[in-house]
């Protein structure tokens, strides 16, 4: 098996247990009581505490390699998953979501930066395809387990089958000491990470990267809170989330030929402007078959980003740093996943739903100009 396969079944793995980690912990908090505004809270503590570890984490891959903190990583999350299936309380909750966040952000900048590593550079594209696989399935999977374990055997059993799922990539990681064992440099870097925003191109597609994911956020978070309003179940909500990772599932296969035909940079702008028109209606539509069509044209849309904006900050790296800029494009991302919870729980305590969609178009149609800008100036 082809190390990208790997590495791709393994983040699938990963993915899943924390997408579906955050659908099971908003609907228990729900059950318990919370309102928006502590779900909110909730939901960005799976972040707050990873802005200290991604360019951590990003100089030790950078160094010595991407398995040790995969591996670390996996352990912590797993432990993570343990402690609301054994205390479902809100305490338990704010004390699983720290861990969880911290150990997908070790896996997840180590991850990153292996697959930028393996093959050439003209591989480079069908890699990060093949990886963002990996996670538009455990997006797939993860709401929808969430959702069947929930409704039919209840929280603690959902927490417990995502914790199941860490077992594959902790003996991967254990018993294969080859994979990304070694690092591209051996000296620590001269100067600090964020003087890499001073490169004009990977600046823009880093805050390209933080807009996107703050419109896949907000649309993660508000979907189950939307569905919750209007009378859904929690399988019909899991179905819904699961539409639009099939679809970003289904798009990611077909990226390398689209991005044959046309520029990377056009591919994006354009997905992100089909995304704001598409979150437009969302919240104006309590039919489940139009909501399941609209939230596949959300996946479709928005399932291009990840890869691309991976492909697009991994070249623009200074030569032995991808690691570091892996680290700091998460950092900003998780910037995006403690604020835009907590904005989202706020605004949508105080205005409602829909005015949260209509912000997510906003800060979709500027990625799709910044995108457009960035490919006029290089």
């Amino acid at each position: 098996m082809k190390p990208i396969t790997v590495v791709t079944l393994l983040t699938l793995a990963m993915q899943g247990g924390h997408m579906g980690s955050r659908v099971v912990a908003s609907l228990l908090a729900l059950s318990l009581g919370a309102g928006p505004m502590l779900i909110g809270v909730l939901i960005a503590s799976y972040s707050i505490f990873q802005l200290g570890f991604a360019l951590v984490v990003g100089r030790i891959s950078d160094r010595y390699g991407s398995r040790l903190p995969m591996l670390g990583g996996t352990l912590a999350f797993a432990a993570g998953l343990v402690i609301p299936a054994v205390s479902p309380t809100l305490p338990a909750l704010f004390l699983s979501a720290p861990l969880i966040g911290i150990g997908f952000v070790f896996f997840n900048v180590a991850v990153q930066n292996l697959a930028g590593t393996l093959g050439s550079a003209a591989e480079r594209t069908r890699n990060f395809s093949t990886l963002s696989l990996g996670y538009s399935s455990g997006h797939m999977i993860g709401p929808i387990i969430a959702g069947l374990m929930i409704d039919r055997y209840g929280f603690g059993p959902a927490y417990i089958a995502f914790a199941v799922l860490t077992l594959g990539p902790i003996l991967t990681l254990a018993l294969s000491p080859a994979l990304g064992a070694t690092g591209a440099r051996k000296e620590a870097p001269s100067s600090s990470a964020f003087d890499l925003l001073r490169v004009p191109s990977l600046r823009r597609m880093i805050i390209v990267s933080g807009l996107v994911t703050t419109g896949w956020d907000l649309y993660v978070f508000y979907v189950p809170i939307y569905g919750h309003s209007i009378g859904l179940s929690a399988s019909t909500i899991g179905t819904i989330l699961g539409a639009f990772a099939a679809a970003s599932f289904i798009v990611r296969v077909a990226l390398p030929l689209l991005t044959r035909r046309y520029s990377v940079e056009t591919v994006l702008a354009t997905a992100m402007c089909v995304a704001a028109a598409l979150f437009l209606p969302f919240t104006f539509i309590e039919y489940v078959p139009l909501l399941l069509a609209l939230s596949f044209g959300i996946g479709l849309t928005l399932g291009v980003s990840q890869p691309l904006t991976l492909n697009l900050t991994y070249n623009r790296s200074p030569a032995g740093r991808s690691g570091e800029v892996t680290g700091l494009r998460l950092t900003i991302n998780n910037i995006t996943h403690i604020a835009v919870p907590l904005a989202a729980g706020s605004v949508g305590a105080l205005l409602g739903i829909a005015p949260v969609f209509w912000t997510s178009a906003a800060i979709l149609l500027t990625s799709g100009w910044l995108t457009h800008k960035d490919r006029q100036q290089s």
